[in-house]
């Protein structure tokens, strides 16, 4: 049976899933069949942003299901793609709440 935490990261992981840019959108900027700033593809991204920060707030994580819900890789992996910035707002604040949850969360 599940611990709580495990609980808690896998409803994170589903909710994040269902807008995840990085599974086919991705993709298609990689074979050239759509640009970086494609409308459709940014308002994806920042669904996905929201929906990921708002998933990090799931009750029941612990700092070792948080390490496990990590955005900087694939925040990395949208950035080196043109998709996302730095400096974007969305991302800034992914950042801030992932770490913010990180410090508050309960230990192991």
């Amino acid at each position: 049976m599940a611990t709580p935490d495990e609980q808690a990261v896998q409803r994170a992981i589903s909710s994040i899933a269902q807008s995840d840019p990085l599974i086919k959108l991705l993709q298609q900027v990689r074979l050239s069949r759509m640009k970086p700033t494609d409308a459709g593809l940014r308002a994806v991204t920042e669904s996905w942003l929201d929906i990921y920060e708002k998933a990090l707030a799931t009750d029941g994580l612990t700092q070792f299901g948080l390490r496990r819900l990590n955005p900087a890789p694939r925040l990395a992996v949208l950035i080196d793609a043109g998709v996302l910035t730095d400096g974007h707002q969305g991302v800034i604040s992914l950042k801030t709440s992932y770490n913010r949850a990180l410090t508050h969360a309960g230990g192991e």
